[in-house]
């Protein structure tokens, strides 16, 4: 589990043959073999720590849905260490389960930072609601515009200065992860003929179930 609060850039070492090997230097302070970490928002299993580098494996389906695939010598990825019990919960809840990729549109130059604008598939669009939560290449953002097929995100100076999305180019594919509450609640709201189910989103608060006078 993550916040979606990068810690640091590092920079790609080697990728290839299912392996991927990247420069960090806060993240590994208290790391182990087998713990995880979100490159670009992807959870991967470290492998191997020799003193500034870090090396995980990727397997099929990793290279299918996110756009580690596409990176090369040099560039420059976010890093984030698992969520602590202690932890500040800073961004909002993320898995580190990547759904697939979204298109950077357009970039809008503001007063203070940035508006960016995504274009995801229409399968992930539904998830996405102004004001909601979503998570580009492993940072936690809030959206500030929602339209049929495509959303926007404000970057403040931070934002640009310590993550990679300030350096993004138009036609730039970013690794995308919709809020997972979303995606329960139309699991079982696909399943309302189900007393049960009714019983669940009620006591959750998500719904008022209607009466048979109705």
């Amino acid at each position: 589990m993550f916040t979606g609060i990068i810690e640091e850039t590092g920079k790609t070492i080697s990728i290839g043959s299912g392996k991927l090997s990247v420069e960090a230097d806060r993240v590994l302070e208290g790391l182990a073999l087998g713990d995880s970490v979100a490159i670009n928002g992807a959870c991967l299993t470290v492998t191997s720590i020799k003193r500034k580098e870090l090396t995980f494996n990727m397997v099929p389906e990793t290279l299918k849905r996110t756009s580690l695939g596409s990176l090369k010598k040099g560039s420059i990825i976010n890093l984030e260490r698992a969520l602590q019990p202690t932890s500040r919960m800073g961004g909002h809840m993320v898995q580190g389960h990547v759904e697939g990729v979204v298109v950077l549109t357009d970039v809008e130059l503001q007063k203070l930072g940035k508006k960016l604008w995504f274009k995801p598939s229409a399968k992930l669009m539904r998830y996405i609601v102004e004001k909601g939560f979503v998570c580009l290449d492993g940072i936690s953002l809030t959206v500030v515009d929602c339209r049929k097929d495509e959303f926007s995100v404000a970057l403040i100076p931070y934002t640009l200065k310590n993550t990679n999305l300030g350096s993004k180019n138009l036609g730039d594919k970013i690794n995308i992860e919709t809020d997972i509450f979303a995606r329960y609640v139309e699991k079982l709201n696909g399943k309302n003929k189900s007393g049960v189910t009714w019983k669940l989103l009620e006591n959750h608060g998500f719904i008022e179930r209607p009466s048979r006078g109705r």
